[in-house]
């Protein structure tokens, strides 16, 4: 009995040893023990010949130690025992690189494709075996002549693709990625993702004329036309893009969903005009679509911040945005959903087309309807407020302010409210009140209402204790006002009177500023730049210098259509004037001008 027990714990023992030789073989080889780790898979190899991964530990054992003899004796062991596995002539053909004998290497290289059996692990193998060695060329040899040998069983397309993304030629890989796209080999979404990390910008022309070739001969192909509207998006030419986005809305029937989200990268970029197209294409669809509604006011919304924003428009653009607002009121009038979208045509009415009176009532109507949001009904009454003051109606718009400062006293519409009055104070020259409102305002939770005022109360008090009694500070308020109310002729007749009657006073790149302001708004762009340029030249220290820098670049980008130039202004603000509160805007624009993808 006890000898019987003898005999099993021997054997158990000497199960667990062999059991655990590989995993201390491994663990020596992981250490760099490459002396311990070659002598326990030596002896793994010898006991278990046909376990290839002992084959290969032991051989990257020997040429970690520098025995290339033995090396080479111990491949040269494993092909004749293994003759048709052809992965091992690429590691025989190594060890001849290693002496430097080319000729040799080549010819076992040769010999590994030779030797290429029907097997798709196989042919893997052998591929990976030239890529580790950066053979790019003999990989793809590998794989042309796996593609012959499976007989079409399996494509290879996907890693032809690849190696000659490697090589660097990309008209290859975007053929044999088309290729794959056709076998199935390739997916979409994944040549997508490989294209936006792997081709040049340079190429995005190329790849275009490739795809329009290849729906030529396949005009089916579907993906060919989605890779061609994801080519256009990289480029950010959203117009083509879009014409790619309704091809596929009627080929798919997807009742302009697809459209409408080109729509939204293109108002995103600041593209209204293609946006509007997009979103005009999906409102035109009818209220059958269930992105009828948002469509409309999307439409609506870009036509808007194409005025607003860019300032590029004429009366007929406006006239074409007042029938839009007034058919969408007819459809949702009273609705809760249209409120911002009626706040928007009241400022239309009010600041654009110099409908005052039409502006008021469609305020006045909208903050008696009891089903309005509370937030929206405050903004409404802020911009009430606002056209009563453009009216000369003081009284009424701080009573509407205050009435908002009370409700919302928490809120950024409070504060919104109680700038709102301290500017009004500051029209009316009331400059200590005004200036002590602003003081308190430089603690807003809004950072822009908080820039503001802290630009509103530095403004005041510098030019006060220039100016003791405030002279020339009363005149240059009251022509902010009438450019408030739009009355750009009195405020430039104020403007000069500054210039003439206090010819040293220190608001002098203020005027500048604001004469620019206004030629800009009466479409006299050169004599805005001319301004905008005389603050750079003799004021470039004063607080406008920064302002003058951005609003030229915008007059360059959006208005005059030079890209470069606006680039190049962007540039120079956010460099000379890295401390500027629009240092963070003018990178961005420069940013997008440069072709970069900005979030």
């Amino acid at each position: 009995m006890m000898r019987s027990f003898l005999l099993f714990y021997i054997f158990c023992w000497s199960f667990n040893l062999v059991a655990q030789d590989p995993r201390l073989a491994q663990q020596y080889f992981v250490d760099g023990e490459y002396e311990k780790a070659a002598v326990l898979f030596q002896s793994l190899y010898q006991k278990n010949p046909s376990q290839e991964s002992f084959f290969t530990y032991y051989l990257n054992c020997l040429t970690a130690l520098g025995k290339q003899e033995e090396s080479e004796n111990l491949i040269k062991k494993e092909i004749a025992n293994r003759p048709k596995e052809a992965s091992l002539y690429i590691l025989y053909g190594n060890q001849f690189i290693k002496k430097n004998e080319l000729e040799k290497a080549e010819k076992q290289f040769k010999l590994a494709i030779e030797k290429l059996q029907p097997d798709v692990i196989m042919i893997h193998k052998v591929a990976n075996g030239f890529i580790d060695l950066s053979k790019f060329d003999l990989a793809i040899d590998t794989y042309e002549k796996g593609e012959k040998i499976m007989k079409g069983q399996t494509h290879f397309t996907y890693n032809l693709a690849d190696l000659y993304r490697r090589k660097g030629e990309m008209d290859k890989m975007l053929n044999y990625y088309l290729v794959g796209l056709d076998d199935g080999s390739v997916n979409l979404l994944s040549l997508q993702n490989i294209l936006n990390a792997y081709l040049p910008k340079d190429k995005h022309k190329d790849f275009q004329s490739l795809l329009y070739e290849k729906l030529s001969e396949k005009p089916d192909q579907v993906a060919y036309i989605e890779l061609l509207l994801w080519t256009f998006i990289q480029s950010k030419d959203y117009l083509n893009a879009l014409r790619q986005a309704k091809a596929l809305d009627k080929r798919l029937s997807e009742n302009g969903i697809r459209v409408f989200n080109i729509g939204s990268i293109a108002a995103n970029d600041t593209d209204y005009k293609t946006a509007i197209d997009a979103f005009t294409y999906v409102r035109d669809k009818g209220p059958i679509g269930s992105s009828y509604l948002d469509a409309y006011r999307q439409v609506l919304i870009c036509r808007r911040k194409q005025i607003v924003e860019k300032n590029n428009y004429n009366q007929q653009d406006l006239i074409a945005l007042e029938t839009d607002y007034e058919n969408f009121k007819k459809e949702y009038s009273g609705s809760r959903l249209s409120a911002p979208i009626i706040i928007e045509y009241a400022e239309l009415e009010s600041r654009y087309l110099n409908q005052l009176n039409k502006g008021i009532a469609l305020l006045e109507e909208l903050i008696k309807n009891p089903a309005i949001e509370p937030h929206i009904k405050a903004q409404a009454k802020l911009d009430l407020a606002d056209y009563y003051l453009i009216q000369g109606e003081r009284w009424e718009a701080t009573l509407l302010y205050s009435q908002v400062d009370k409700d919302f006293q928490e809120d950024q519409l409070g504060e919104l409210a109680r700038f709102k009055n301290a500017r009004l104070s500051y029209f009316a020259g009331d400059f200590q009140w005004a200036q002590e409102q602003f003081d308190i305002l430089k603690q807003a939770t809004s950072k822009l209402i908080s820039n503001d005022a802290i630009d509103m109360s530095v403004f005041i008090l510098d030019n006060i204790n220039q100016d003791t009694l405030g002279e020339a500070l009363t005149v240059y308020s009251q022509a902010e006002l009438n450019v408030f109310q739009n009355k750009y002729t009195e405020a430039l007749i104020l403007l000069d009177t500054i210039l003439s009657q206090f010819p040293k006073n220190s608001l002098l790149d203020d005027v500048l500023f604001l004469q620019a302001k206004i030629f800009d708004r009466q479409k006299k762009t050169e004599d805005a730049i001319k301004k905008y340029e005389l603050i750079l030249q003799n004021h470039k220290e004063e607080i406008r210098a920064d302002n003058a820098l951005f609003e030229m670049a915008r007059i360059y980008e959006y208005q005059l259509d030079q890209k470069e130039k606006a680039k190049e202004l962007y540039e120079k603000l956010f460099i000379d004037f890295s401390g500027s509160t629009l240092a963070v805007e003018a990178r961005k624009r420069y940013r997008i001008l440069r072709g970069d993808q900005v979030q």
